[in-house]
């Protein structure tokens, strides 16, 4: 079994910065990508910015320039510095890995919330 345990969510003014972190745990033998979702009230759950193992990285528009993802695959760790925070970047961000154990498998964080005060 694979956990992801997420942390650094919290309350912010506009313009300001937060970082999101992930950590993977369990039976790992590698891990392929690692990234970020996010889902705000009513609306469906959205891709913010994923990075593979080599380190490619893509990102949504809506956040291209103020957000970076990055991953330390030492702790199978993954970041989310998230910089110029705007009202609409309020919602629940979820960690996700693509993780090879006996298999390939997707898994998800609890989400953590973050909330961007005009």
């Amino acid at each position: 079994q694979v956990q992801l345990v997420e942390s650094g969510g919290g309350l912010v003014q506009a313009g300001g910065s937060l970082r999101l972190s992930c950590a993977a745990s369990g039976s790992i033998f590698s891990i392929k990508s690692m990234g970020w979702y996010r889902q705000a009230p009513g609306k469906q759950r959205e891709r913010v910015g994923v990075i593979t193992s080599g380190g490619s990285t893509n990102y949504a528009d809506s956040v291209k320039g103020r957000f970076t993802v990055s991953r330390d695959n030492a702790k199978n760790t993954v970041y989310l510095q998230m910089n110029s925070l705007k009202p609409e970047d309020t919602a629940v961000y979820y960690c996700n890995a693509v993780v090879v154990t006996t298999g390939t498998n997707a898994y998800w964080g609890q989400g953590t919330q973050v909330t961007v005060s005009s």
